[in-house]
């Protein structure tokens, strides 16, 4: 059963469909303890459906829509219950992520979505707690995939600074690590995309943790920063500039892409 976390708000569909469940049931004279027992599901399995804890199922809505003469009212919200695809925090992100004609980025804990193998990707959503159903994993895996079909447009430029040690890192394998690093290889060989390496000695700016910045077509620029349950996405320049600042001083310790190219070669070998 698809339940909601307390530290998350059920999604509005969940409760939009249950609400709408509970209102037909009470309008055609049905109970909820012949609608449960119809269904297959408890008592107060059903009462959460209702409420929108847990995920009204595409089975209820058309068990419902039948017992209530709905005539497909309550089949059609279907739709809405799928997974989204991204967390809600970074929608915004992702609607200008879209259309940015530069994203330049760094990461010291992971390597950056739009460089993720497959096997990477799902590795990462399989750890998410609390843990995510089968749909929604992939749903975020295809979705993942999906936004990487930005890095084909060769009228945009893509740089990518990651920390040595997140390069080190295997998550799930030795050969799923290598095949990600060969992965990296291959993105990183368009002449739009710059994929550099930041060694792991000394400190630096960057160290607080991850960003993303973005330039939209009519020049606009934001900046991303994105952590354990939130996401915050500034236009303000005070915060645009201190954080492409720091970007800055994080590029001159980095290895130039040629050099960068080289040692996520060698790390390939090696394993």
């Amino acid at each position: 059963m698809n339940a909601s976390s307390s530290a998350t708000p059920p999604p509005m569909s969940w409760q939009y469909c249950g609400n709408q469940i509970k209102l037909w049931r009470a309008r055609a004279g049905v109970s909820r303890e012949d609608l449960a027992t119809q269904a297959g599901y408890s008592y107060e399995s059903l009462r959460s459906m209702e409420a929108g804890r847990w995920k009204p199922s595409p089975h209820l809505l058309r068990v419902a829509d039948e017992m209530c003469d709905a005539k497909g009212i309550l089949v059609a919200g279907e739709q809405f219950l799928k997974p989204e695809k991204y967390p809600h925090f970074a929608e915004d992100f992702m609607r200008y992520e879209a259309v940015a004609v530069v994203h330049s980025s760094y990461e010291n804990e992971l390597i950056p979505g739009l460089l993720q193998t497959e096997e990477t990707a799902r590795s990462l959503l399989h750890a998410h707690w609390p843990p995510m159903d089968d749909e929604t994993v992939e749903e975020r895996v295809a979705a993942r995939l999906e936004r990487q079909e930005l890095l084909k447009i060769q009228t945009r430029s893509f740089n990518f600074l990651i920390e040595e040690h997140v390069l080190r890192r295997p998550l799930n394998g030795i050969e799923e690590h290598q095949r990600q690093l060969l992965h990296l290889l291959s993105m990183g060989k368009p002449r739009h995309v710059a994929i550099q390496v930041v060694p792991g000695t000394g400190a630096h700016p960057g160290l607080n943790g991850p960003f993303v910045l973005l330039e939209t077509p009519e020049h606009e620029r934001l900046a991303y920063e994105e952590g354990q349950t939130m996401g915050l996405l500034f236009s303000e320049p005070d915060k645009v500039n201190q954080l492409s600042q720091r970007h800055a001083m994080i590029l001159r310790r980095a290895l130039s892409p040629e050099a960068s190219t080289n040692f996520i070669g060698k790390l390939a070998e090696e394993l």
